[in-house]
């Protein structure tokens, strides 16, 4: 596991790098594979909390999973604690989810469970099913464009050609207000 840290303000002093390597590095133990762990610090001043740590973590596993996790505190360390418990109920879920209930795969358009044994058994009502598509047609646009057209439907997220790229992007609302944008990019 290689675990990159970044600062948003100020540096992150040893002691932190030390305990956030030690902390996520306990990882492993309940998943083998993790590749890029990106930590992101940062602190903000509220007026109720005053000073207040955020860490964020995106994990990257083998298979291409992202799992990711942000939490608050005003005590960096305490941050970082439930920062590793946050991965390890969502690496614990994953887990559940792919490994003990077994993969879903398809053939041939049809939904088969492949359980952890490897035998295959079609049992297309436990599987999670399609219930409903939508299409809908649409023009290349910027994302200033994409966020308006996003908050005039009442959705949490759209997704747009962007027309300076030509490439399949989301925009999405944040829990702070913000909006974010997702820009796909092949490896």
């Amino acid at each position: 596991m290689h675990i990159q840290l970044r600062s948003r303000n100020g540096k992150v002093s040893e002691r932190q790098r030390a305990y956030i390597e030690e902390k996520l590095g306990k990882l492993e133990r309940y998943l083998d594979g993790i590749g890029d762990v990106v930590v992101e610090l940062s602190r903000v001043q509220q007026r109720s909390a005053g000073e207040v740590h955020i860490v964020q973590a995106t994990l990257q596993t083998a298979q291409g999973t992202i799992l990711r996790a942000e939490e608050r505190d005003s005590d960096v360390f305490a941050a970082i604690d439930a920062l590793h418990d946050s991965l390890q109920r969502q690496i614990t879920r994953y887990k559940d989810r792919h490994y003990r209930r077994g993969k879903i795969r398809r053939q041939g358009g049809e939904v088969v469970a492949v359980d952890s044994l490897g035998a295959e058994e079609h049992n297309a009502a436990e599987a999670p099913q399609i219930v409903r598509t939508k299409t809908f047609a649409y023009k290349p646009m910027y994302s200033d464009e994409a966020i308006e057209q996003m908050e005039l439907l009442g959705h949490s997220f759209f997704v747009f050609t962007d027309a300076e790229t030509n490439t399949v992007n989301v925009v999405y609302r944040r829990r702070d207000g913000n909006y974010g944008l997702i820009v796909p990019e092949t490896s």
